[in-house]
């Protein structure tokens, strides 16, 4: 069956995903003597797939899951740099293993080596929200202002807001304390850092807890193989939990359904009523044509600029009103209709008005 190549190589040990892809990216795979490339898939039953020249074999490839109680003055990194101790070195293996949840050079603690890189992947990556419990000695008795502070989220030196954690204090006296610790991310000395920006020196840093793993009664500096529970519980929960900030915060701008349409009701009504009053017009039982005319043009103006409504006045005010009479015509409420020796039916009155009107003009 054809897999990713990535998904294989994190499988025979040679890291996460994330690494497996950078040795492909590299050239460092080749599939049948081929360099693979990027998403490249294959069966591990049936190719033969080598990696910087050395063939893996699944078959033969066993994963292990140790837990190991870091003492201090021992580094997290599988790596030696110089003459200092490394996790790796208290382990009585050849093989290839990476730890997972490092610690600093001076914490101590729970760590889990394992070369199955999947699990890895997702025991570590940020977006999963894994778990982690400490227990934290500080050089000081806190106050409930500076637990609040630090139960809320603290802003580093470098602008980023850490995200909210349990903290509770187990043990204390006048001039020091034992706090347990729950946190869902892992930044560089995040411990460390948050407790010298709110006051309180820490003096000891021991990790007990990694998802569902214990530490328990493990002495420091040596390990134990994990049981074959404690690795069905690993895997069963590594890509179901997620953080607080992706499962309980409201996407910015976004509101949920039932407050929209509540919001949406008010500002529908209020606009309704506000429409209304701007185009509410009183007609009068006798309809004058020019009456109505004039009504409707000042509560239009009225409704937009909030003033009283304009008058006519200046130049050629007298050829408006003059027009306005000639195109709206005589009333109807008298009932007489207009003799056929009369222009366009238009009484003698209206017909003075336009003349006077057309007199201004050329005079103009």
């Amino acid at each position: 069956m054809e897999e990713r190549l990535q998904k294989i190589l994190a499988r025979a040990g040679y890291g996460s995903r994330r690494r497996c892809e950078e040795l492909i990216q590299y050239g460092q795979v080749k599939v049948n003597g081929i360099v693979a490339h990027l998403g490249a898939k294959a069966d591990a039953g049936q190719d033969a797939i080598m990696v910087d020249g050395k063939k893996i074999k699944l078959d033969e490839f066993r994963l292990r899951y140790v837990a190991l109680n870091k003492p201090k003055n021992v580094l997290s990194d599988c790596d030696s740099f110089g003459e200092r101790k490394t996790v790796h070195d208290l382990i009585e293996t050849d093989e290839h293993m990476f730890a997972v949840g490092r610690l600093d050079f001076d914490s101590e603690g729970l760590i889990l080596m394992t070369n199955d890189g999947d699990l890895a992947n997702k025991l570590t990556h940020p977006r999963y929200g894994h778990e982690k419990e400490y227990h934290v000695k500080v050089n000081k008795r806190p106050d409930e202002k500076q637990l609040s502070v630090w139960r809320r989220g603290v802003v580093m030196e470098d602008g980023y807001r850490t995200m909210p954690a349990i903290v509770q204090v187990t043990k204390s006296d006048k001039n020091s304390a034992w706090l347990k610790v729950i946190l869902r991310e892992g930044r560089k000395r995040q411990i460390r850092e948050i407790g010298q920006l709110i006051g309180l020196p820490v003096a000891r840093i021991i990790r007990v807890r990694i998802g569902t793993l214990q530490l328990g009664l493990l002495k420091p500096g040596t390990w134990r193989n994990l049981s074959d529970k404690e690795i069905h519980n690993l895997k069963s929960t590594a890509g179901s939990l997620r953080s607080d900030k992706k499962q309980n915060e409201t996407p910015r701008g976004k509101r949920t359904r039932g407050s929209w349409s509540k919001d949406t009701k008010k500002t529908s009504a209020s606009r309704r009523e506000k429409y209304s009053a701007m185009r509410a017009v009183d007609v009068p039982e006798t309809v004058d044509g020019i009456e109505t005319t004039e009504k409707k043009t000042s509560r239009r103006t009225t409704s937009r600029t909030g003033n009283k409504p304009r008058t006519s006045q200046g130049r050629g005010s007298g050829n408006r009103s003059g027009n306005s009479s000639n195109r709206q015509g005589p009333s109807r409420s008298s009932g007489s209709k207009p003799g056929r020796g009369s222009s366009q039916g238009k009484p003698s009155s209206a017909r003075g008005t336009s003349k006077s009107s057309s007199s201004q003009r050329r005079e103009r």
